[in-house]
């Protein structure tokens, strides 16, 4: 079939609309018409080769849509169901079996090889085969072909024009609050950075009962949406000494940190505002090669007991956890849907451009 695809050619060039043609699903794939897709900061870096990926692709790894067809060897899954793409992992390994999908022996191949694991691509071109399965999915589409194992299936009450975020951003940081570092009711938490997974970490601590959520964030904007979402406290990095402003707040320093943004400066300022027994998780990549290796006081690991903890996809398994992210938001308990500006398909450079300038937390894009 032809679809309406955003096309990655070269390293730092806007997305080009293109039509493409889409193979039918195989016997373990679903065909899904992609309702939201939200843009995330690993899509820029694989366009942009800081992830290398074959060029040219169809990215987009946080999908949301309707299934339309089903192989032959799909359970659980028919036409008309609404689901939440996340992932790709294979389901074989020890980790996938532990329900730890998000450390799949398989992870880096399946997500980012830009193909099915027979070297096939479900996307061409006029003959020419084009970069797809990105996390197993391309849904920076109107439509998209994925393993069945992507496929959450979610209540049609909840609002699929949303949803699309769930499968990565939303998740990695609720996840890293509620299963990663698993953040007890009336603990401290300081979140480094107010993106889309920062402020979705300040989410999950809402409902996790943290009583000082502290957020660092530059942009004014985000520091109040912050505020407005559940935030006990913000702190400006631009007005002063970060770990002197985070000790006014919590004198005995802070029981959790969580870095969104990969920063060494960052991170050295907030293992200076941790207390006794804390826990460090980390989950950005890297802004820079500087920041490549995080580089830590180990005295006050050692004095303080610290730990460090890095956290993939929020270390959850998208089938369980998606569901109860979905659960909470139509309980009115996971008001997510305060980060999203929507955006058509074929604004996705503008949707970019909004999300730098600060115009927008998290785009999504609405084929």
């Amino acid at each position: 079939m032809q679809i309406t695809a955003a096309v990655a050619h070269a390293a730092g060039s806007p997305f080009a609309i293109e039509h493409l043609n889409l193979e039918a699903p195989r016997d373990d794939e679903v065909l899904v018409r992609i309702v939201s897709a939200g843009v995330c900061h690993t899509d820029l870096a694989a366009r942009d080769q800081a992830v290398p990926v074959a060029l040219p692709i169809v990215l987009g790894h946080e999908g949301a849509g309707v299934v339309e067809a089903v192989g032959s060897a799909v359970t659980g899954l028919a036409p008309g169901d609404h689901v939440v793409l996340s992932f790709a992992s294979c389901g074989g390994c020890p980790n996938c079996a532990a329900h730890l999908p998000c450390y799949c022996t398989s992870f880096m191949p399946l997500n980012f090889g830009g193909m099915r694991r027979d070297g096939s691509t479900a996307l061409s071109r006029d003959g020419t085969r084009v970069a797809s399965h990105f996390f197993g999915q391309s849904s920076f589409a109107s439509h998209a072909v994925v393993n069945a194992r992507n496929a959450i299936k979610v209540p049609h009450e909840a609002p699929l024009e949303l949803l699309g975020p769930l499968g990565c951003g939303v998740q990695t940081g609720a996840g890293s609050i509620m299963r990663a570092l698993a953040c007890e009711a009336g603990s401290a938490l300081l979140v480094l950075g107010g993106g889309s997974v920062g402020l979705s970490a300040v989410l999950g601590a809402v409902v996790q009962g943290c009583a000082q959520i502290i957020v660092v964030e530059p942009q004014a904007g985000r520091r109040a949406l912050a505020l407005e979402i559940g935030a006990t406290h913000v702190v400006d990095p631009a007005a002063g000494d970060v770990t002197a402003a985070v000790r006014a707040i919590a004198p005995a320093g802070v029981r959790y940190v969580l870095d969104t943004t990969g920063r060494n400066a960052v991170i050295a300022a907030a293992v200076g505002a941790m207390g006794y027994g804390g826990t460090l998780g980390i989950l950005a990549v890297p802004a820079s090669a500087d920041d490549a290796a995080v580089k830590l006081d180990v005295i006050a690991l050692l004095v303080l007991g610290l730990r460090v903890k890095g956290i993939t996809e929020g270390d959850v398994d998208p089938a369980r956890f998606i569901p109860q992210l979905v659960e909470l938001h139509l309980a009115g308990r996971f008001p997510f849907d305060r980060l999203i500006g929507k955006y058509p398909l074929c604004d996705i450079n503008r949707a970019i451009a909004d999300q730098h300038a600060g115009r927008c937390v998290k785009p999504v894009l609405c084929p």
